[in-house]
């Protein structure tokens, strides 16, 4: 049924199938903002390496202002992850089988502020960054933390960088050319290779709609995701009903 497979995506319980499956989506989440945050705000919200970077150029440079812009941004993109850190831990306390339900719930509520009022929170900023940049790097941080907790540190949907990284490392691995029969042999690990170039590619393919969605629609664009994340975090609700605990 639909609502077990979705439940499945969160469900303490882990599997292969469900890390990968909602580490692509959260990627194509996570990739449609950042690429239409870039239109909205004119930046792009999950780079933060590009940030961090920005800040000592600044403040090598002079532009203290400036430096502490990006340093602002980097600290509301912590603040997502730290806030992930608190909901999951404690919810894995009161009802483990939630544990990701409120992390999910706040995201989308996030998301929908976005869409909704974004517009109206550009001209408001803290130290020359907009409360909507600000808004989005909370919920990169957010979703980052939430996909890495739940693999286990297996997976990240922002850090495209190390993902592509691990994916030219597995390919180095798969090509090479294991000449002397005797020794250790270098092998690939396929599922590593797979996980890497779907996540990759959800990324992607969430970019290219991302930035037609807010090419044509505007902030109201980010609505769609909010509803799919509510859709996920539901059926984690449900679920317990339909099938109790043994």
């Amino acid at each position: 049924m639909p609502v077990d497979y979705l439940a499945e995506l969160t469900a303490p319980q882990r599997s292969a199938r469900a890390n990968l499956h909602l580490g692509a989506g959260l990627a194509f989440v996570a990739g449609a903002l950042n690429a239409g945050g870039l239109l909205a705000v004119g930046q792009y919200t999950s780079h933060m390496t590009g940030m961090v970077s920005g800040a000592a150029d600044h403040i090598a440079l002079g532009q203290i202002g400036l430096a502490l812009s990006a340093v602002v941004a980097v600290l509301a993109f912590v603040l997502g992850a730290l806030s992930t850190a608190v909901l999951v831990n404690y919810s894995r306390r009161r009802r483990p089988v939630w544990a990701y339900v409120p992390t999910l719930v706040l995201e989308a509520a996030l998301l929908l502020v976005f869409g909704l009022i974004g517009s109206e929170m550009l001209p408001h900023q803290i130290e020359r960054v907009s409360l909507t940049a600000l808004l989005l790097c909370f919920v990169m941080g957010l979703q980052n933390a939430l996909i890495t907790k739940i693999s286990n540190a297996e997976i990240r949907t922002t850090h495209v960088t190390g993902l592509l990284t691990d994916l030219g490392m597995e390919l180095g691995r798969l090509l090479y050319w294991n000449r002397n029969p005797v020794g250790p042999r270098v092998q690939a690990d396929r599922r590593r290779l797979k996980i890497h170039a779907s996540l990759v590619l959800a990324f992607f393919i969430g970019g290219l709609a991302g930035a037609l969605g807010f090419k044509h629609a505007g902030f109201i664009a980010t609505v769609p995701l909010a509803l799919a994340l509510v859709v996920l975090a539901a059926a984690s609700l449900l679920r317990p009903q339909l099938q109790p605990p043994l």
